[in-house]
């Protein structure tokens, strides 16, 4: 049976509350599980100390047994200093399109032409002054 340390959501509508519980990863995730570990309010502080709640040493125990955490829980787990910081590699979500490239691309070279023009001002009289002559 796997066994995931998971969130499930309780509380009403635009007001989340979700519990961290243990769980077979084949059941839904508001529904059976095997144990209550903690609790998690997002509506609170993120320096506030009842904003996450865990037993750690039942979670530390359901780890032990195999049990795998999800992600936003395994990052709870690293604030709490339970699981060791894992390394995460966003390779291509963070980056910017092909067109938004091409965009920024423009901007630059019309921010590069502007100053230019703003340079080219100064000295455009005397060179006109000099023809003049």
């Amino acid at each position: 049976m796997a066994m995931k340390i998971r969130l499930a959501r309780g509380g009403s509508k635009k007001r989340p509350h979700y519990s961290i519980v243990a769980a077979d990863s084949r059941m839904p995730r508001d529904g059976r599980f095997i144990e209550k570990l903690g609790t998690y309010n997002p509506l609170l502080p993120k320096d506030s100390e009842e904003r996450v709640k865990m037993d750690i040493e039942r979670v530390q125990a359901w780890l032990d047994k195999g049990a795998q955490p999800t992600d936003r829980v395994a990052r709870m787990l690293e604030a709490a200093g339970a699981r060791p910081k894992a390394e995460r590699a966003n390779l291509k979500k963070g980056t910017p399109g092909k067109k938004a490239q091409d965009r920024a691309e423009e901007r630059a070279a019309k921010a590069a032409a502007i100053e230019e023009a703003k340079n080219a001002p100064a000295e455009a009289p005397a060179e006109e002054a000099a023809a003049e002559e």
